[in-house]
């Protein structure tokens, strides 16, 4: 990896087994005035999934400790539960919400809500440090003002999986998708416009997170089931994910 500075910020321009993988800004206090230092944390790396979608790897890596304390705070307050899909069947992962609005499905479909069903109350708020993250990854992968305003989290134990599926219910479909992954590894699946375009694999690690948008933004995807021996030392033979998205136009 080579990296170049700029005066006026700082760029990383990855090579990959000699592949130009990508040019794109990261935090500037990494670099500048500092002694450097063998063992500070690498810069993320930009991998092109498609045309409008990045995998940024380990992007959230630094703050991950802090991120699954949010998520902690988030479900004191909103429980994760399995949800029923309008056709009956319960999904394998636990979810909750936080933010302006969550997703909810049950028997008579899939919809935004501003109140939590379980307790009727309002959904948490969300954690300064999570709406953070989300905009300074939408940035980096081009999306300027990105404006999040429901967060959902989703909890995979050994088997749990996600389905392919669009984001298809937002008002505002001119910002990106972001998905923040922690904890045990998984196969992050990607696929096109309709249903059986082929979807290809990506490998999710712990602080890895992917931005989507533009060309891509109704692309199908999903995750393949969390398997047997999948885990990380923060969560066990779990993972969360954290999608963000802008609602309301």
């Amino acid at each position: 990896m080579t990296v170049y500075l700029r005066n006026d910020g700082v760029f990383c321009q990855t090579h990959v087994h000699g592949v130009n993988m990508a040019t794109y800004p990261i935090a500037i206090d990494r670099f500048m005035n500092q002694t450097p230092d063998l063992f500070a944390p690498t810069p993320a790396l930009r991998e092109p999934i498609d045309d409008g979608a990045w995998l940024l790897r380990g992007f959230a890596l630094d703050q991950a400790d802090h991120l699954l304390e949010a998520i902690q705070q988030v479900a004191a307050q909103a429980a994760f539960r399995h949800q029923v899909t309008p056709g009956g069947h319960t999904m394998s992962a636990a979810m909750s919400s936080c933010g302006l609005l969550g997703w909810v499905t049950d028997r008579y479909g899939y919809r935004y809500g501003s109140r939590d069903p379980l307790t009727d109350q309002p959904w948490p708020e969300m954690p300064p440090i999570l709406r953070q993250l989300a905009v300074e990854a939408a940035e980096a992968s081009d999306y300027a003002h990105f404006e999040p305003d429901a967060c959902l989290i989703n909890r995979y134990e050994t088997g749990a999986k996600m389905g392919l599926h669009q984001d298809k219910d937002e008002e505002d479909m001119d910002a990106p998708i972001v998905s923040v992954s922690l904890g045990a590894p998984i196969r992050f699946l990607f696929g096109g416009l309709a249903r059986t375009d082929k979807a290809e694999g990506w490998k999710l690690e712990h602080g890895d997170v992917v931005v989507w948008g533009g060309p891509s933004r109704l692309f199908f995807h999903g995750v393949a089931p969390l398997g047997k021996r999948a885990e990380h030392p923060a969560t066990g033979a779990m993972r969360y994910n954290l999608t963000f998205r802008k609602v309301r136009a």
